[in-house]
């Protein structure tokens, strides 16, 4: 099991999104997402969000939002993403992984936006969201974050390969399409 981070940075109705398309081997390939990665030893989420939005976008973070754990049960990718675990932490008898997602947003930051090693940066409108190549997820969480009034959620995803298969918010099973942004 990972730990990961994600930070939606918002702009004058605009989210800064990552287009993945530099890193090799990268289960996010061609997708559009929000900058964030991988907790390393010692790091709270909070730290670990602030650290890879300032690596991959120059800016820091003056404020963030915790918004939602997202919990991400793939089935039958693990054999793409080994290694990313120890042997103790591999299922021999299943190739399905479990990785927890903290979601964050911001709107206060500092700084000058810099290029990505990871893919190409770019600032876009939030009514144009739906248009990119997304994880079907994404769009889940995207609606949950544009409401104000939305308290912190849990939000289980699973997804077989690349087709999501059932979605669960805060202990309900959903119906994808009632939640899409």
């Amino acid at each position: 099991m990972e730990i990961t981070t994600l930070c939606y940075i918002e702009d004058n109705g605009k989210y800064l999104m990552l287009h993945r398309t530099k890193k090799k081997n990268d289960i996010n390939e061609g997708k559009w997402i929000a900058p964030g990665g991988h907790c390393e030893n010692g790091e709270s989420p909070d730290d670990c969000a602030r650290r890879e939005v300032l690596e991959e976008t120059g800016l820091r973070l003056k404020t963030l939002r915790f918004r939602g754990i997202v919990t991400f049960y793939s089935k039958a990718v693990a054999g793409d993403r080994d290694e990313l675990y120890t042997e103790e932490e591999k299922n021999p008898f299943s190739k399905d992984v479990t990785d927890y997602m903290c979601l964050f947003t911001s709107d206060d930051y500092e700084g000058t936006l810099t290029s990505c090693d990871e893919g190409t940066l770019e600032w876009i409108a939030k009514d144009r969201i739906s248009e990119l190549n997304l994880w079907k997820g994404d769009l889940i969480f995207f609606k949950l974050i544009d409401d104000p009034g939305q308290q912190f959620f849990s939000l289980k995803l699973t997804y077989e390969g690349d087709v999501l298969t059932e979605a669960v918010l805060d202990g309900i099973i959903i119906d994808p399409d009632d939640y899409i942004y």
